[in-house]
């Protein structure tokens, strides 16, 4: 998988099931939840978590909320943030990264 692809492999959920599980996923990662997870995939605006203990979630850390001298975790990278953001548009958990916190 290139670094740059969308989230792929058989430990990833499948889009389809990730939307059937949404409200599942909302009740089990309540905003200011901490998490923790491997990275998954990255995209020039984030990188896609696979989220531990919650098998149909996949949550998104956005550069938005990264500090301008830092880079993005590697595509297997383990990582713990919190829950800040639930998008029902496209039923994705915003993340925001304990690493990016201590830069603030």
């Amino acid at each position: 998988m290139s670094e740059y692809e969308w989230p792929a492999g058989p430990d990833v959920p499948a889009a389809e099931t990730v939307r059937q599980c949404w409200a599942a996923t909302v009740t089990a990662l309540p905003v200011g939840a901490c998490i923790a997870g491997e990275v998954v995939g990255r995209q020039r605006f984030g990188v896609f978590i696979r989220i531990h203990g919650v098998p149909d979630a996949v949550g998104l850390a956005e550069v938005g909320g990264m500090p301008h001298d830092m880079e993005l975790p590697a595509v297997g990278a383990e990582v713990t943030g919190k829950v800040v953001w639930h998008a029902d548009h496209n039923c994705q958990v915003k993340i925001k990264l304990d690493e990016w916190d201590r830069f603030e």
